[in-house]
């Protein structure tokens, strides 16, 4: 059998990456538990080396080649940079200033709890002396123990937004609070995460960086409001290609920038409705190879058994402190019976947010790829669990209010 050139090895992946798990989510009809999403992340897992490359080594070696892997890195690293452009636009920094004291109680509570978990079962595996297999190479005891704690603390704003529209409940009062909920701790999260990539190093860099960055957004504003709405689409790519490029620069991370990138636009100039086709195009159509490079990164170098129960430890962090600062909310503004324990489990939703926030720390070594797949298995069942749980409790809600 002749061998294949390097191009018909990349689209023979590709082949898979987009039909393989569509086979299985529209087969095994696992939209409930597992949307789309979920089943690519969970297959870029599967055919990464952790499993594929264990089971058929010699099978991984021949599809997933250095040129293969470069051309499939290219692709997944302006995907990601666009969603979290996406992302950014998103965020309902108005409403949450409208409804600052509401907003401002329920984030802080739904943020500081599971964060503070996740930095105890941090915490508590340094003490393990156990730092060799989870702390990479250039992260400090302190990043690693904020990285893992941010993690535990994450809401990913698109995938919620497309829970909110499963339930029906996205354009009603209760999904717009959720909303607003989230993006307050969607900005403070990615604050979390500029603060651990602080590069003393380069802290000139980092300097120019802030300085430059006001004055550009000023124009850029200035600029958005004059151009039409197509336009303004072609300005945004260029503007979220440099202000990532001016990141990385500056030794913070590419996904930091393109984050800012659409955090300082307003969505509203790009169209609502344009704005969702966006977001769906690229989860569609790009976001699948992200997921097969993320899942390349994963390995089980600690040894199975201690990073499923490190996920398991961060998972049981994650949703306890999410319900748990959330009920605290709930008590506190007196809200409903049933709307805390709702409110908790939608905000549950990892999924790509925190995928995002461990490819940054993994590339800049703060973790080990052990604990990136820790990461990454709790941001998949957290996001598995959503669903299910704020299902039955938004029916018990009903039931109450009726």
């Amino acid at each position: 059998m002749p061998q294949l050139t390097q191009t018909e090895m990349f689209l023979a992946v590709l082949v898979a990456i987009f039909a393989l798990p569509y086979a299985v989510w529209r087969l095994g009809r696992t939209d409930y538990y597992a949307p789309l999403v979920v089943v690519q992340i969970v297959g870029g897992i599967l055919l990464g080396p952790g499993v594929l490359g264990a089971a058929l080594p010699q099978l991984h070696a021949t599809l997933f080649t250095p040129d293969v892997i470069a051309m499939l890195n290219g692709i997944a690293m302006w995907a990601v940079m666009l969603f979290v452009f996406v992302a950014g636009l998103e965020l309902d920094l108005k409403a949450a200033w409208r409804w600052r004291g509401e907003t401002g109680t329920t984030a802080a509570l739904a943020f500081t709890t599971p964060m503070a978990l996740g930095a105890l079962v941090a915490g508590a595996l340094l003490l393990l002396d156990a730092r060799g297999e989870w702390v990479g190479a250039e992260g400090q005891d302190w990043q690693f123990v904020a990285g893992v704690g941010m993690a535990c603390a994450v809401t990913a704003l698109p995938i919620l937004v497309l829970f909110l529209e499963k339930l029906a409940i996205l354009r009603q009062p209760l999904g717009q609070r959720v909303l607003r909920y989230a993006s307050l701790d969607d900005l403070a999260i990615w604050g979390v995460l500029a603060l651990i990539l602080l590069d003393w190093e380069r802290v000139g860099r980092q300097a120019a960086f802030i300085a430059l960055f006001v004055p550009a957004v000023w124009a850029m504003r200035a600029a958005m409001v004059r151009l039409a709405e197509r336009d303004r689409w072609y300005v945004a790519l260029v503007w979220v290609a440099l202000l990532g490029l001016a990141a990385d620069w500056s030794g913070l991370h590419f996904m930091v920038g393109a984050f800012l990138a659409g955090a300082v636009l307003d969505g509203e100039w790009f169209g609502t409705e344009r704005v969702d086709r966006f977001r769906d195009t690229v989860l569609l159509a790009l976001m699948p190879v992200f997921f097969l490079s993320t899942g390349l990164k994963t390995q089980w170098s600690a040894g199975g058994w201690a990073v499923a129960m490190f996920a398991l430890a961060l998972l049981v962090a994650s949703v306890g402190g999410k319900l748990g600062g959330v009920a605290l909310a709930g008590r506190l503004l007196k809200w409903p019976r049933g709307e805390a324990r709702l409110i908790g489990w939608l905000l549950q939703t990892k999924a790509l947010i925190l995928i995002i926030f461990a490819n940054v720390l993994l590339d800049k070594q703060v973790i080990t790829p052990a604990t990136f797949t820790a990461l990454l298995l709790c941001a998949v069942a957290s996001t598995m669990l959503t669903i299910p749980f704020a299902t039955p409790a938004l029916r018990q809600l009903d039931t109450h209010r009726a």
